[in-house]
């Protein structure tokens, strides 16, 4: 078959666009023109000459005919984007930059102030010394400019070329510069001595003070032009200036070929140019600029140290990200003056005052620009990760008083390092345990069994409401502020979540609870807040980690741990928290609150500072109502619990040796509603194997009589992972 591939030409340029050719095996279209081929009716709509070129087809071997593939009456597309520069400066409009400004400035000119204040008596010592040097130096100059000095090489010139004419001229310019200075030198001095003699006679005290001005001021002119007696008060390392030309040599050092060449070519080539002018955004500068065809922001913000490196500022003055309102090659490269982690922070907004709905947005932090990130709690669970001692804690204790601040809300904080770092939110916590000891891990399966209940008695309420209030079947503002439904927030935080989740009793019972929390939580207006520093799928449950939608990941070490917080494909993107060091403490890779993870910086809150919330928080849930549990003295109630290995044994009968897990589940149900009244059969075996109990094929009787083969425990299989269980405790 012959294939048909016409060039066509762009209408513009006048270039020829090849065209696609034909897929094998396609049969050739009729060629118009050609013999026994009907020729084509021409449109009403199409000039015959225009609807037979527009075909894309030519007679065989005869030329290509050109294909027009760019219409010259197609529409634009009306869409222009306009920016308008700020009459105000942004330093001006907004008030924490202004204060910022002027708080720096006043600084820079009170450190000064008291600097040389204090330093005056040596320097008018040093000054008085230098003085003589001073004054010969002031005779010396006066002599030169009185006797015209600085025109004697070009007399000197016309003396050795014999130019007599130039040398008259240069000699009657002298002369009468001499008689003006030399008059003006005279009057000086009789003017000068007489005001002197007043001053003696009149006012000597004036007179000492201009004479000590005087002498000061010699000292002045007598001072080494290297080592001069006043020096600078702030020894200033002076950084550059950001500039089209440095951002330009920064993006050619990572070494992307594309850009590279973008660069080799200058100009507009390959669609790399700077889409405005560089400006200061908050404490440092701004560049946007389209990147070449086929690069995105992602392949500069994986290179942020190189590129670091070639704007010669610290890594963490560096932070390139795409623009998430325009197209995907645009990059936005903020730099700032200092490294994030030593630029002062705004104070919290709720640090002294203010109060919270937790379903509405709260500050937390701020970004590398020190402005305002905010987060809303409500409607997600939370997971937050990192390497120790990278402020974990200190973000899940701040959010938890972000929860404290909102008087409907009830709180649980459990600790499982054991150092107590939520212990200043006990006047508020409706449940708190701080340790690892299986009685601390107890009182935690107390609590959330109680916490399962809470959400199974909400579920029902949420079902039997009329759609009419709960149109979303969710938890709504409205529905948490009717007392009467019980279907206020519920925050739980649990800190090194690792430790209950890997127990070897309680573990799969608290492990699941979580995950429901994690699952069905959020719609029923319950919040879990996970802390790992071991984010694996061993300490942080898959149900969980999958289920969570605000993510944040603080330090972390390896690319696994990073896509274990933030999700998979995370690390890839270049969204790194290995990029951190460790001199960033609380800054972390904020995933979840709007459309593109960003860099944050939670807000500093010690203990001390945390206890006043505290404080402030507890007044105003009293003034509510709503002071239970722990912040009273009482404690969980217990209830009976998860015994996997002992309930699944309980239920063989004596004859049996073998069970179906979908039987299994379905005894357990009905033993144990309130334990395992939600398990189906999938349930069985992930909770067995722990404990080194698998599944098999056995066969047993079906309820219509027929025997057959499904997957199944054996009873020798749990009566020994039992009996090791034992003897192990006994051991320990």
């Amino acid at each position: 078959m012959t294939q048909v591939a016409v060039p066509a030409q762009d209408s513009g340029t006048g270039t020829p666009v090849p065209a696609v050719p034909a897929p094998a095996g396609t049969p050739t279209p009729p060629v118009p023109g050609a013999p026994g081929t009907p020729a084509p009716a021409p449109s009403s709509e199409t000039p015959p000459s225009t609807a037979a070129s527009n075909t894309g087809y030519a007679p065989e071997g005869a030329p290509g005919t050109p294909v027009p593939v760019d219409n010259p009456a197609l529409p634009e597309p009306g869409v222009r984007t306009e920016k308008r520069r700020p009459i105000v400066a942004p330093w001006l409009r907004s008030r924490s930059d202004f204060k910022a400004t002027v708080a720096r400035a006043s600084g820079h000119a009170g450190y000064a102030t008291m600097y040389h204040g204090l330093r005056l008596p040596w320097y008018g010592m040093q000054l008085g010394m230098m003085s003589p040097r001073g004054a010969a130096r002031f005779v010396t100059s006066t002599n030169r400019w009185v006797w015209d000095r600085e025109a004697a090489p070009l007399r000197d010139y016309a003396v050795r070329q014999e130019d007599v004419e130039e040398y008259m001229r240069l000699a009657r310019l002298r002369a009468g510069r001499v008689r003006l200075r030399g008059f003006v030198t005279v009057v000086a001095a009789v003017f000068g001595l007489s005001f002197a003699i007043w001053l003696y006679v009149m006012a000597p005290e004036y007179l000492y003070l201009f004479a000590a001005g005087g002498v000061l001021t010699l000292g002045y002119f007598g001072q080494q032009p290297d080592a001069p007696v006043i020096g600078p008060a702030v020894m200033r390392t002076e950084l550059q200036k950001l500039t089209g030309s440095i951002v330009v040599r920064a993006l050619d050092a990572i070494g992307n070929a594309k850009i590279s060449a973008a660069v080799k070519k200058g100009g507009d080539m390959n669609g790399m140019r700077f889409t405005s002018e560089i400006t200061r955004d908050g404490p440092g500068y701004r560049a946007d600029l389209d990147l070449p065809y086929g690069v995105v922001p992602e392949d500069v913000m994986e290179e942020r140290q190189a590129l670091a490196s070639g704007l010669r500022r610290k890594l963490g003055c560096v932070w390139p990200t795409g623009d998430p309102d325009e197209h995907e090659g645009r990059l936005i490269l903020w730099v700032g003056d200092k490294p994030m982690n030593e630029t002062t922070k705004p104070p919290w907004p709720l640090l002294k005052e203010g109060q919270v709905d937790l379903f509405k947005p709260v500050v937390f932090g701020n970004d590398q620009r020190m402005r305002d990130i905010v987060v809303t709690l409500m409607f997600a669970s939370i997971v937050i990760g990192s390497v120790p001692r990278m402020g974990k804690t200190f973000l899940l204790r701040l959010l938890l008083l972000i929860a404290a601040l909102d008087p409907r809300a009830e709180l649980y904080g459990f600790d499982f390092k054991g150092t107590g770092d939520l212990g200043p939110l006990e006047p508020v916590l409706h449940r708190y345990r701080s340790g690892e000891d299986d009685e601390d891990i107890l009182y935690v399966l107390h609590a959330l069994r109680e916490l399962k209940e809470e959400l199974r008695r909400r579920a029902k309420v949420i079902r039997n409401l009329p759609r009419s209030r709960c149109p979303e079947s969710k938890v709504t503002p409205a529905l948490a502020n009717d007392k009467s439904l019980g279907l206020h927030p519920i925050v739980v935080g649990f800190d090194e979540c690792q430790v209950p989740f890997e127990h070897e009793k309680y573990g799969p019972e608290l492990e699941s609870i979580c995950t429901d929390i994690a699952k069905r939580g959020p719609a029923l207006g319950i919040v879990g807040m996970f802390a790992t520093q071991r984010p694996d799928s061993k300490s942080l449950p898959t149900g969980i980690s999958a289920n969570a939608i605000l993510r944040f990941c603080l330090k972390v070490m390896t690319h696994t741990a990073n896509d274990m917080v933030l999700g998979t494909g995370a690390y890839k993107a270049g969204i790194r928290a290995t990029m951190f060091s460790r001199s960033d403490r609380g800054i972390c890779w904020m995933s979840g609150e709007g459309d593109d993870p960003l860099i944050a910086a939670s807000a500093f809150v010690d203990g001390p500072a945390a206890e006043l919330v505290v404080a402030r928080a507890r007044v105003m849930r009293e003034e509510y109502g709503n002071i239970t549990g722990h912040a009273l003295g009482e404690g969980p109630s217990e209830s009976r619990g998860m015994d996997v290995l002992g309930d699944v044994l309980k239920v063989f009968r004596p004859d049996e040796e073998q069970l179906w897990c979908e039987r299994i589940a379905a005894r357990l149900a009905e033993c144990w509603p309130d334990v395992y009244g939600e398990w189906t059969t999938a349930s069985v075996a992930p909770s067995l194997k722990p404990w080194g109990v698998g599944t098999a094929d056995v066969w047993a009787t079906g309820d219509d009589g027929k025997g057959t083969t499904k997957r199944g425990i054996k009873r020798a299989d749990v009566t020994a992972a039992v009996t090791r269980r034992d003897a192990d405790r006994v051991a320990a």
